[in-house]
């Protein structure tokens, strides 16, 4: 096979046979001289909004293949695909391995230990995905929070009701990423996001990934316990012997895989007080700011959009003392959600749907906090996140607090939206949000705003809607662990972006397949 690199096609030309013929033209060879061809990435080009171009890298198979390799020609070389392959290793298959947490990193390393022989036991504090979109669609509804199973608790993790974007910039050396792609298509996931620069899934086709991996896993010898929240973990000579489940049964294993996810604040605390390792960690807080769709398309592609997908942005700034601030899991055509998981507290997330079709595009907007501005202690983070999600509830007596960005720099409450109307799952309530946060958060806030405005035509309109308050960008715990996975207490395995070690799907996921090798090799 050879690899073919920088292969441009004007996006309104864009088909498989304009495609076919620029490949046979870099190559120098007949069209008919293509057995096959392989999308290995697919990207767009808009830096020119008079000449958008689709950007595909492809693999090629051809009988030219020594002729066309010995030209030497720019961007054409011999393909290096590899496959993802899992280590053998010797840790007996008739171990017990739990896995606390079906998100990502926890279905995952249930997957590939599954795949490999082993039979996990999942536990999930939350219901299946299936009552649990029930539940969250109920919540959205009447604002009756249930603790356990909501955005961020149940069967997929957060990421249910999220956009399902894949993208990210870890080096994949090992081949994990492919893989874990590889699982999601085979499992129900569109076959594009194998080679789109920017995959998502969508909540809405995600929730049926999730079922098909969860049937699959139990198919190969895995074990699902739903409404099992571990309430003690059981340590005998520095070494992890069980669980407690809600408070009233124990399960022994030899290994406890911690993948809880960003939001189980009463699982760190009881980490905590069992002696397991952990440190504060940096993360970022802010709102969401949601504008027209059609605007941001339109900054970003010009008089070109309608023939292209709902555009994203990425947008960073450093302020005048040193903070940053940036855009974060952008949601084109989505909803801003209400994402609360504790009583009394309220916190919000970005969610959009496969064809990303709805009227506003939304992104959080968030300043670096650290361990300056919450305290080192390892729960302090935690604290801060809190004390904000308070707030952010009492400003909207109990449901999203929002503003227009008008009134937001000027410190009034709105009364009215102009031509952006928000687009949430969960109610709203008008309220200043200069109340909500300390000031040099919103001072950054304002001080990026208006810059980011010069990069997207019309980002600092004044009807333009802030929400708050996004607080989950990431774990501010991280659960440290050895070389081998292995934290301080024997046994136990952190995992995914709760214990500190991701950043979203598809690093989660990786995670997780990792700490699977991990186990393996015990």
């Amino acid at each position: 096979m050879i690899r073919v690199n920088q292969i441009k096609v004007l996006i309104e030309e864009d088909s498989t046979d304009k495609l076919l013929d620029k490949i046979a033209k870099k190559l120098g060879i007949k069209v008919s001289n293509i057995n096959s061809f392989n999308i290995i990435k697919k990207s767009i080009d808009a830096r020119d909004k008079n000449s958008i171009f689709y950007v595909y890298e492809v693999d090629v198979e051809t009988d030219k293949e020594g002729s066309i390799l010995s030209k030497k020609i720019k961007g054409v070389e011999l393909s290096t695909l590899e496959e993802y392959s899992f280590p053998q290793g010797s840790y007996s298959k008739d171990s017990k391995i739990v896995i606390v947490g079906s998100g990502p990193a926890g279905l995952m390393c249930a997957y590939l230990l599954a795949e490999n022989g082993y039979k996990p036991l999942i536990l999930e504090r939350g219901e299946n995905v299936e009552n649990r979109v029930k539940t969250v669609e109920e919540f959205f509804k009447n604002n009756k929070l249930n603790p356990e199973s909501n955005v961020q608790f149940g069967e997929g993790g957060a990421g249910t009701f999220s956009d399902g974007k894949l993208n990210t910039l870890v080096k994949d050396k090992m081949n994990r990423g492919r893989k874990v792609f590889d699982i999601f298509v085979q499992n129900g996931a569109p076959q594009e996001i194998l080679y789109l620069s920017k995959p998502h899934i969508g909540t809405d086709k995600l929730r049926l990934v999730i079922k098909n991996i969860r049937n699959k896993i139990i198919k190969m010898g895995g074990e699902f316990r739903y409404s099992s929240k571990v309430t003690d973990i059981i340590v005998k000579d520095n070494k992890v012997t069980g669980v407690e489940i809600n408070n009233n049964e124990n399960i022994s294993c030899d290994v406890l895989v911690l993948a809880i996810g960003h939001s189980a604040r009463d699982t760190f605390q009881l980490l905590f007080d069992k002696g397991i390792s952990m440190k504060a960690k940096n993360f970022a807080v802010g709102v969401r700011i949601e504008h027209l769709q059609e605007m941001i398309n339109t900054s970003q592609y010009g008089d070109k959009a309608s023939l292209l997908p709902p555009a994203s942005y990425k947008l960073t700034y450093q302020t005048s003392n040193g903070r940053g601030v940036y855009s974060f899991c952008m949601c084109p055509g989505g909803f801003v959600v209400n994402a609360s998981s504790e009583e009394g507290r309220l916190a919000i997330n970005g969610m959009s749907n496969y064809l990303r079709d709805e009227k506003n595009a939304n992104s959080a907007i968030v300043v670096t906090v650290n361990k300056n501005d919450f305290g080192n202690n390892p729960l302090d983070g935690i604290e801060f996140q809190r004390r904000l999600e308070e707030k952010a509830y009492s400003l909207g007596k109990g449901f999203i607090p929002c503003q227009l960005y008008g009134d937001f720099c000027e410190e009034k409450v709105s009364n009215s939206f102009g031509k952006v109307i928000t687009n949430t799952k969960g109610a709203t309530s008008f309220a200043d949000l200069n109340q909500l946060f300390p000031s040099f958060i919103t001072n950054s806030l304002k001080e990026a705003i208006p810059y980011f405005g010069t990069k997207i035509k019309g980002f600092d309109r004044a009807d333009s809607v802030l929400l708050g308050v996004e607080s989950r960008t990431s774990s501010p715990v991280m659960i440290e662990r050895d070389d081998k996975g292995e934290s301080n207490i024997l046994g136990i395995y952190p995992c995914g972006e709760g214990a500190g070690y991701a950043g979203g799907i598809t690093t989660a996921a990786m995670d997780g397949v990792k700490v699977a090798e991990f186990i393996a090799q015990r």
